[in-house]
């Protein structure tokens, strides 16, 4: 997934830091040429494993990183 893969590399190289909103679905799908759902399960997948926290109304953000986790880590 380009959307999943393109989040985690801006978290990995620091574009998008602890707190830091990530860009709303529709960005996403605009600037990836995917669809909402694309988008949106590329950022559900990313809070499931911990890496944004999301606020309803509010949007999605790069969560804290606990002690060694990895945000690149696919297990």
């Amino acid at each position: 997934m380009r959307v999943l893969d393109a989040l985690r590399a801006d978290i990995a190289s620091g574009k998008l830091r602890a707190g830091d909103r990530i860009p709303s679905e529709a960005d996403l799908c605009e600037r990836h040429q995917v669809a909402r759902e694309t988008a949106r399960r590329a950022v559900r997948v990313l809070r499931e494993r911990g890496v944004v926290r999301t606020e309803w109304g509010r949007g999605s953000f790069v969560a804290e990183v606990a002690d060694g986790s990895d945000p690149q880590d696919d297990t």
